[in-house]
This record gives C-alpha cells, sequence and structure tokens, in this order.
C-alpha cells in the first residue's frame, strides 16, 4: 500500500505556507511571554529583593515542612496502593465470577471518578480532622485501580506454558499465582509501576484544596502572606517549588529507566515494558487468566 494514501505530501507552496504559520505563531507566542515576562518584571517580582526570602529561616522550614509531608503522603499512599493492586489483579483474574465482577466494579469506579472528588468526599465523610488520611487514600483508591491494571496487563503477558508447568508440578493456583505468575508481572511492568508512582507523587499536590498542608499549600501560603515592596512573591515561589516538583519526579523517572535498562539486559522471564508507557490503554488489557 502507499504511503501516501492516507496523507499527501505537501507540494512547494504548502511547504511555504506551513513555514510562514510556523513563523507567525512562534512570534506571537515569543510576543505574549515577552509580554507577560515585561509586566511581571514591572511589578517587581524579578528584583533581588523577592529572592531574599528563601534566606529566612522561617521560610525555609516552611519548605521543608512542606516536602516532608509531601513525601509522607507520597510513601503512604504508595505502599497500600501496590498492596491493593496486587489483591485487585488477583480478584479480577479469579475463576469466581462474583469475584472477578467485583473487583472490576472497583477498578472501573475509581478509575472514573476524578481523584480530587474521591480525596473531597472522604475528607468530608470521615477525615475532615486528618486531611493526610483523606489525601493518602484517595491517592490509594485511584492509584491502586490503575497499577491493578498494569499488573494484570503483566500477568496476561507470562508465557502460558510457565503456569502449565507449575500445574504439572502440583501446584495450587494460589502457590502459582504468588511464585510464577505475579513475580514476573512486576519484573516485567515495573518501569510502568514507577512511572504510576511518578503521577502519584504529582496527585499529592492536590491535598492543598482539603488543607493538607504539603508542599503547594506551603507554597501557596508563602505567595499570598508575604510581601515584598507592597507585591507578593509568586514568581518566584512558582520557580522553586516548580523546580523541587520537578526533581522529585525526574528522580523517580530515573529510577524507571534504570529499571528498564537492567532489565532488558536480564535473559530471563519476560520482556521487561517500555519505561514510557505510564499507564495501559484500559481497552487493550482485557481478557482473563487462563
Amino acid at each position: 500500500m502507499s504511503a501516501t494514501v492516507l496523507f499527501d505530501a505537501p507540494g512547494p507552496k504548502a511547504r511555504l505556507r506551513n513555514r510562514v504559520c510556523g513563523v507567525a505563531g512562534t512570534l506571537v507566542l515569543l510576543a505574549l511571554v515577552g509580554f507577560a515576562v515585561y509586566r511581571l518584571a514591572a511589578k517587581g517580582q524579578f528584583d533581588g529583593a523577592m529572592w531574599d526570602i528563601f534566606n529566612y529561616a522561617g521560610v525555609r522550614n516552611s519548605i521543608v515542612q512542606g516536602l516532608l509531608s509531601t513525601l509522607q503522603a507520597f510513601a503512604m499512599a504508595g505502599v497500600l496502593s501496590l498492596v491493593l493492586a496486587v489483591l485487585l489483579a488477583v480478584a479480577r483474574l479469579s475463576d469466581h465470577r462474583a469475584v472477578s465482577l467485583a473487583a472490576t466494579g472497583v477498578i472501573e469506579l475509581f478509575r472514573a471518578v476524578p481523584l480530587l472528588i474521591t480525596i473531597y468526599v472522604l475528607w468530608v465523610a470521615a477525615f475532615t480532622s486528618q486531611p493526610l488520611w483523606a489525601v493518602v487514600f484517595g491517592l490509594t483508591l485511584y492509584n491502586g485501580a490503575v497499577q491493578a491494571e498494569v499488573l494484570r496487563a503483566g500477568i496476561l503477558a507470562v508465557p502460558k506454558g510457565q503456569s502449565e508447568a507449575a500445574y504439572a508440578l502440583g501446584m495450587s493456583k494460589p502457590q502459582v499465582m504468588a511464585t510464577v505468575l505475579i513475580p514476573q508481572a512486576v519484573r516485567a511492568m515495573l518501569p510502568t509501576i514507577v512511572s504510576q508512582l511518578v503521577v502519584t507523587l504529582k496527585d499529592t499536590s492536590l491535598g492543598f484544596v482539603i488543607t493538607y498542608e504539603e508542599l503547594l499549600y506551603a507554597g501557596r501560603q508563602m505567595a499570598n502572606t508575604i510581601l515584598v515592596g507592597g507585591e507578593n512573591p509568586y514568581v518566584p515561589v512558582v520557580l522553586v517549588f516548580g523546580a523541587i516538583y520537578v526533581a522529585m519526579c525526574l528522580a523517580l523517572s530515573a529510577l524507571a529507566h534504570w529499571i528498564e535498562r537492567r532489565g532488558r539486559r536480564a535473559k530471563t522471564g519476560i520482556a521487561v515494558a517500555d519505561a514510557e508507557s505510564a499507564t495501559p490503554d484500559p481497552g487493550a488489557v482485557g481478557g482473563r487468566a487462563g
């Protein structure tokens, strides 16, 4: 089949028009960015005095406390979501139809409901005085449902002959699942699991909506309460706190790529999934284990 059936290569006039539109769009974007920078500079947002706020011990302590709160929520939600993911994945692959349907309903429900709504409902219904647990359980339910589909895809990717060989040795289904299928599925999908943990880390920032004092909440408080020359230091706060989030996410992403490289060098088990695939396509992982 010709490569131009669905796409016709542009001619000279079309290429010239595309270049002109690209240059014009770039110039407009640069003009908008330049205008925004000019307006912020006119308000003193780039003055050295704005950055001096980070020399105060109270400001640094607020950043450290917000960072620790973020990491605390992330660590708890990360561990609990992985535990829930294993339970849901195994339940969805169960031979008992009622168990499988119940697990499927839980997975589809919490993947469909926006995470912010889940966190807010938990906060209002049960954890008004403990926003940490509302954030942790909200992240656990959402990411556990997503990670369950990741694990299920990994289990279904294990060659069927391995489970058949295990059954031939007299293993029960729980033994096959625990010692043969899940370990290989985890190894194959580990980069994707770590990539979803990056999403979990970023989603801790939703805690500021329910007054959980994590990193974003600390930054918002600083930007709204500190005055320098009659102006709030929005730009320095955004740049500093944004850099912290980027650094944490890059560290987890680097871990995912490191795991992927090591997995590709390994010669046993099934291949390691690409770390760029943060979440599986819901329509591409259907079916049940044989």
